[in-house]
């Protein structure tokens, strides 16, 4: 049986006459591939679907799970306005304080929201900030500079006894200190690459199997106070793209990585750490994969459908993508792409062994090399027990 070092996410939705991820003009993001444009959706437009998403299945729902916020003004609204309430301590030393932490989180130019980056944190981290300005106000209530000044050193390295106090010892003994998200999908910080966070789940951007479908869709705006002596016509025209597509889709889930993230252990211990919070958060995502749609226009265009077909591959050596089997053009139908996909993981076997555990969950008939099919809630739970259990069956 496999280690599932790797859990390897292959999907296949199809979308018809939606506009699932835009461009700067407002039109739908595109690829080239194999000699064809595709039509694409970013990775980042399907992480934020999936850890905003509010089901049975939401990443929120997850005990034990802390919640994060991505803002440029986490400082501002959420660690000194609650302490502007009620006019407990004066507004030039609040703002002595709230100046020191935005430039201690988010950069020297970071004392103006212009200057400051989105950044995420975890709301263990947002609690031991307001903590920590609240306790900076009350020892200076008096004195703006020396609030200021305090505020400063509370990020300053930390020396001799005073680790208990900095804010880069607290993140090394916190349980999940980016949150959740943090421990999924990773987080830069440029400002203290102390606090950078290695992201355990690699999201490819999604593309077209086939080349784009696409059309601009003319509409109208008809006026409901128009009277008929009135000028006859709408009373707006305009135009959107859209477009369909059935899309491949490929996530990788660094098991050892999930669980030190979640853990706060090494890496390469992660078989001796508790994984019973991983495995929980990888069922919950392969149920986000499979059914929750990315989308702009959700009014005029309901972009909502569930996966035609995931395969879920667990085992040790380095992951690798299946795009390839689209690299020429496929017709765009779910059989077909099914087909393609079935026929390049066969010649991989072929050349390289095949060494993962397999099963696959499709809407369709299918017959993908060494899977066994199963349901969704099934194909779940199965890759959660081999988190659970460190090996796939």
């Amino acid at each position: 049986m496999p280690t599932p070092r790797f859990l390897q996410i292959h999907t296949l939705h199809s979308y018809p006459a939606a506009l699932l991820n835009r461009d700067d003009s407002g039109l739908a993001k595109r690829m080239p591939f194999g000699g064809s444009v595709r039509t694409r959706v970013s990775s980042q437009c399907l992480k934020r679907h999936w850890r905003t998403a509010d089901d049975e299945f939401a990443l929120g729902a997850i005990e034990g799970a802390a919640d994060a916020i991505r803002s440029r003004n986490v400082v501002d609204r959420r660690v000194i306005q609650p302490l502007r309430v009620g006019g407990a301590f004066p507004d030039e030393l609040l703002d002595a304080v709230q100046t020191e932490f935005n430039q201690a989180v988010y950069g020297s130019s970071g004392a103006t929201e212009s200057g400051r980056q989105p950044l995420l944190l975890g709301l263990p981290e947002v609690e031991y900030l307001q903590t920590k300005a609240r306790a900076i106000c009350e020892e200076h209530s008096d004195d703006a500079k020396a609030a200021g000044e305090a505020a400063k050193l509370l990020f300053q390295t930390a020396r001799r006894n005073e680790e208990r106090d900095n804010f880069v010892a607290f993140r090394q003994q916190a349980s999940l200190p980016g949150g959740l998200v943090g421990a999924l999908f990773g987080r830069m910080v440029t400002s203290d690459p102390g606090a950078n966070i290695d992201a355990a789940v690699h999201v490819s951007h999604a593309f077209t199997v086939h080349a784009e479908e696409s059309e601009s869709d003319y509409f109208s705006v008809v006026d409901d106070l128009q009277e008929s002596d009135e000028d006859a016509g709408a009373a707006h025209i305009g135009d959107m793209e859209l477009t369909a597509g059935l899309f491949y889709g490929y996530v990788v889930v660094d098991v050892p990585g999930l669980v030190s993230n979640l853990e706060g252990c090494d890496a390469g211990d992660w078989q001796s750490a508790n994984r019973e919070l991983a495995a929980k958060v990888v069922e919950h995502l392969v149920h986000l994969i499979a059914t929750v749609s990315p989308g702009a226009k959700l009014g005029s265009t309901a972009p909502y459908a569930a996966a035609d077909l995931m395969l879920i591959e667990a085992g040790s050596r380095q992951p690798r993508s299946l795009a390839n089997a689209y690299r020429r053009a496929a017709p765009p139908l779910t059989d077909a792409a099914t087909g393609a996909l079935c026929d390049y993981l066969g010649g991989l076997d072929e050349c390289y062994g095949a060494r993962e555990a397999r099963r696959v969950m499709s809407v369709e008939p299918c017959d993908v090399p060494g899977a066994e099919r199963l349901t969704c809630d099934a194909l779940a739970a199965w890759a959660a027990d081999a988190v659970r259990a460190g090996e796939a069956t």
